[in-house]
């Protein structure tokens, strides 16, 4: 079984409510019949009805058991706009800018579902730019207690079992933030140790990734990964997480027992923290072409309740996938 479906195995155990903000966009109309289903969550497709319908009819999909909401006529309007405002008043926001917001873009309303507890987590990218997707969720759902910033991984499923988890590995931060500080390297390593736990039932093992490994080249560079492995060691102490590492040093046992005698994670490692986005990005698209893996993601991390960006190429299996993801991260 692969690891997604194992991801929808997980979903299915524990149905949890995902809200689609892109309510009339014809893959997830079709994705939203599936997934109801298949039981893997309890989905609500928000938009116009009559958009949704004519959608659904041109699509020849049956949305007879799915939720669908209007914003501009849901009773929870008013709710939700007051919610936002409050949310956003210090940042100079109106009520009328809430209730506007709120009525008119599906992407902050589905993050008011979320916020009020009325969904469990969002899924949107197939028409809307990441930035889209996660302006209305930083601005309402925010950060997950402890960690500072949103970042993102991806679950990688190897050819070659002998890396990682019997070839599961993740992989961060591939898809959100340039160039990150420490702190934010910290934050990332931990997100992505979680996402492995949750997602895959993985014992993380992290791995600090740089071009040096216990100090065997000195630069800015590498200090900032040597800051970031502290930083996991204070704000995370039973993680395992050691660092700087070389990938080589990271994933193949004998090197790592060389480079960094002693560690529980050199030569072990199934989540490898990338120094920057360059690095992240081309490491993990060199491992899918080149040698085979299956990438899965880019998976949100960090926010207090999940929600997750899709590609604007996304098929409706990809949409499929990423509701099961996030519902298994709401699972907790």
């Amino acid at each position: 079984m692969s690891v997604i479906d194992k991801i929808r195995a997980k979903a299915m155990a524990d149905i949890k409510h995902i809200v689609l903000p892109e309510g009339s966009e014809p893959r997830t109309v079709q994705a939203a019949r599936s997934i109801t289903d298949l039981k893997i969550a309890k989905v609500t497709l928000l938009g116009d009805l009559s958009e949704i319908k004519k959608t659904a009819g041109e699509t020849g999909t049956d949305l007879t058991g799915v939720a669908v909401v209007d914003p501009k006529t849901s009773e929870k309007l008013e709710a939700y706009t007051q919610l936002l405002y409050d949310l956003r008043k210090a940042k100079g926001m109106t009520l009328e800018q809430a209730r506007e917001l709120a009525s008119g873009d599906t992407l902050y309303f589905g993050a008011l579902m979320v916020k009020a507890n009325d969904a469990d987590g969002m899924v949107a990218g197939a028409i809307n730019a990441t930035g889209n997707v996660l302006r209305p969720a930083l601005q309402i759902i925010k950060t997950e207690p402890g960690i500072s910033v949103v970042s993102s991984s991806f679950i990688m499923e190897i050819p070659n079992h002998s890396y990682g988890e019997n070839g599961v590995m993740i992989f961060g931060d591939c898809a959100v933030i340039p160039d990150p500080t420490a702190e934010q390297l910290a934050a990332i390593a931990v997100s992505s140790a979680q996402t492995g736990k949750q997602l895959v039932g993985m014992d993380p093992k992290v791995a600090m990734l740089s071009f040096s490994t216990k100090g065997s080249a000195k630069h800015e560079l590498v200090e900032k990964v040597q800051k970031a492995t502290a930083l996991v060691h204070q704000s995370a102490p039973d993680l395992a997480c050691d660092g700087e590492l070389q990938a080589d040093a990271a994933l193949v046992e004998s090197v790592g027992a060389l480079k960094s005698p002693g560690s529980k994670v050199a030569g072990h490692a199934n989540v490898l923290v990338f120094p920057d986005l360059q690095a992240g990005n081309i490491g993990y698209k060199l491992v899918q072409r080149l040698a085979g893996a299956v990438a899965v993601g880019p998976i949100i991390q960090g926010l207090a309740k999940p929600v997750n960006d899709l590609s604007r190429g996304c098929s409706v299996d990809d949409i499929i996938s990423v509701v099961a993801i996030t519902a298994v991260k709401a699972q907790g």
